[in-house]
């Protein structure tokens, strides 16, 4: 598999200063996000339900120690989504890793 990481380019996508790394054969992209909040597997399942909801999402892992949470999917998210979906659950979305 052949990848390609966006880090800090200046794209005009919104995402600019972050690292998301797409999987040029188009499997998906990647992207990993900091949320503050979540404590324990009941945080990290509450985040985890509401991104996967988001139109394109193909797998979500939050992992409440280190407060990241890691997106695929098929094409890039808006983060201002990815925000709301996490709003939604009630943490706070800080930014992109």
């Amino acid at each position: 598999m052949t990848t390609e990481t966006n880090s800090g380019s200046c794209c005009g996508s919104g995402s600019c200063g972050s690292d998301t790394t797409v999987d040029v054969q188009g499997v998906g992209v990647t992207a990993v996000y900091k949320v503050s909040g979540m404590t324990c597997g009941h945080c990290e399942g509450a985040v985890t339900q509401e991104i996967s909801a988001l139109d394109g999402v193909t797998a979500v892992t939050a992992v409440a120690k280190s407060g990241e949470v890691t997106v695929t999917s098929a094409m890039p998210l808006d983060d201002e989504a990815v925000r709301a979906a996490v709003d939604e659950a009630g943490y706070e979305l800080v930014g992109r890793v």
